[in-house]
């Protein structure tokens, strides 16, 4: 399964290592079982049910060999309806661009918060075509995404590029109470702190946080923080601060 991705983060590095932490000339670790389990719950997508088999039946029919034609005919698409067009878009990733070679293994990856979503070194991510159509669907996207999280207490890494990608604020409460529920997947922390900095909150853009992951000069896609209930209870608050003064 391939992993959805926005354009914008098309030409990162898979790695959320510090620069300390994996200096230029150092040899390749391998990662502990435990953190190789988590990286491997980050990549995790989830798959709509609405007309699934259909969709998937037809995406395995498709010419795997020609990156340009690896898409359904748009007649095809265009008789699907909103939500058929939805599982589709989720599942399925039309546009090819090289990215660089991998990274060496994230080191102790559930004990850190990233800035960023994870990729898997996949070659594929959405169209502009596919990217406008959760944009021109907004809130029917996010019904869609919420109903799907309520119901299986996930959030796979298509819903949460989707929610970055569409500025889906308003499903910060749901967001929340599905990290809380577990507090195993720190990735909905990084979309939480995402959104604040995608809207310009002011006391998430003056802390330390910030500066540490998106503002300092060394800060960089790769950069994270420590997982640790300080942290977490910072960033949950902060993000229901933000909810409630943007949705007054």
């Amino acid at each position: 399964m391939k992993i959805y991705f926005s354009i914008a983060l098309t030409l990162s590095i898979l790695t959320a290592v510090s620069q300390e932490e994996w200096p230029k000339d150092s040899v390749w670790k391998e990662a502990s079982k435990e953190s190789q389990a988590y990286h491997e719950y980050r990549l995790i997508v989830t798959k709509p049910p609405y007309s699934l088999q259909k969709i998937i039946n037809l995406v395995n029919k498709l010419k795997m060999d020609d990156k340009e034609q690896e898409k359904i005919p748009e007649k095809t698409y265009a008789s699907f309806s909103l939500r058929e067009k939805f599982t589709y878009n989720m599942i399925h990733e039309e546009s090819y661009s090289q990215i660089c070679d991998a990274e060496p293994p994230i080191l102790d990856e559930q004990k850190k918060i990233f800035a960023q979503l994870p990729t898997d070194m996949d070659e594929y991510n959405w169209s502009k075509k596919q990217i406008q159509f959760f944009i021109d669907n907004r809130d029917s996207v996010m019904k869609l995404m919420t109903e799907s999280i309520v119901r299986s207490k996930h959030v796979g890494l298509n819903f949460k590029q989707v929610i970055i990608e569409i500025n889906a604020k308003e499903m910060v409460p749901a967001l929340i109470k599905t990290y809380t529920a577990t507090k195993k997947d720190h990735d909905i922390l990084t979309i939480l702190m995402l959104l604040m900095k995608n809207n310009k909150y002011k006391p998430f853009l003056t802390s330390m946080s910030y500066k540490k992951l998106y503002g300092d000069e060394d800060a960089s896609y790769q950069s994270y923080i420590t997982f640790n209930n300080a942290n977490e209870n910072l960033i949950l608050k902060r993000a229901t601060d933000f909810y409630n003064e943007t949705n007054k």
